[in-house]
């Protein structure tokens, strides 16, 4: 068995409501990281100072200052501002000494034997590259916490990244970038690994739900993310079909087609690999030909290129 070693890294900003329930979790973890670098991007509440204290009590928990910068536009994730931060924090270090490298939010609290089954699964399968949980935010009517359902078989939440050292570099690393979370996993399938999340692992995620202005800036978000990862529009077509059921219904629909479009008219820059947009559509047919059995014995085989 090779010695494992996890590096950890944690963008924040303005989280000084959760940042000392989430490092009491992972200061419970039944394997902790060998290094923790939380990098304090800017915040202008206690968030700097709540980090020292911590830095003072959990010896594996480093903290990096980064200076406000004014952001081209509001929104932090159309900004890629967790990447650039992320990114920071890994330059700190001499990061090729770990076998693993997760990231982890401000916000989002693990159960005790996170690290540790985590680990344990890239110990059991070799090809795993990028693996981590699931989420549950609180919900909407006060009664405990809902799982955001996500496909497990090949999607891992941002929040909760973590990467084999190998695939980590064969992906190259984290694209800072607007649609960085699925860029990394195509990525690390083109080269071969598995990527998966792991229902059994459920973090909780303190943010609140999202308001109804928030929830449709987010689908817009979503329809962009996938023009820029070369998604097809029969695809985009066809999502936002089945997104229209979601809550706010219709508009949610109405508001990821109304991304894809809108980057599609500004010229948005998209993922400039042919390799990657072959492979991009081709998992989706193969994706919907699983969903729609009739098709196996109707539809020809995904041509290859």
């Amino acid at each position: 068995m090779v010695t494992q070693r996890l590096l950890l890294i944690s963008p924040v900003r303005n989280e000084e409501a959760h940042l000392e329930l989430i490092a009491g979790a992972v200061a419970r973890q039944t394997r902790q990281p060998d290094a923790w670098i939380v990098v304090n991007d800017g915040s202008t509440d206690r968030t700097g100072e709540i980090l020292g204290g911590l830095a003072e009590r959990l010896a594996f928990l480093s903290a990096i200052d980064v200076a406000p910068r004014p952001a081209a536009v509001n929104d932090r994730l159309a900004a890629a501002a967790d990447a650039r931060a992320f990114n920071l924090g890994l330059a700190s270090v001499p990061w090729r000494q770990f076998s693993h490298i997760a990231k982890l939010d401000g916000d989002t609290e693990l159960p005790s034997c996170y690290f540790e089954s985590l680990l344990a699964e890239f110990d059991r399968d070799p090809a795993l590259g990028l693996a981590g949980g699931v989420y549950a935010d609180p919900s909407p009517h006060g009664t405990g916490w809902e799982v955001v359902a996500i496909p497990l078989d090949y999607h891992v939440p941002g929040t909760l990244k973590c990467y084999s050292l190998p695939c980590f570099e064969a992906v190259g690393g984290m694209q800072e970038r607007l649609g960085w979370d699925t860029i990394d996993e195509v990525y690390a399938r083109m080269h071969g690994y598995r990527t998966r999340a792991f229902a059994e692992l459920v973090a909780l995620h303190h943010r609140p739900r999202a308001s109804a202005d928030g929830t449709l800036r987010g689908r817009a978000r979503h329809g962009q993310c996938v023009y820029i990862a070369q998604f097809p529009p029969t695809w985009v077509a066809l999502r936002s079909v089945k997104m229209a059921r979601s809550r706010p219904r219709v508009l949610s629909g109405v508001a990821f087609l109304y991304g894809y479009l809108r980057a599609a008219a500004r010229r948005v820059p998209r993922v400039d690999d042919r390799a990657f947009r072959r492979f991009v559509r081709r998992e989706l047919r193969m994706r919907m030909m699983r969903r729609l059995p009739l098709l196996k014995t109707t539809a020809p085989p995904p041509r290859r290129g």
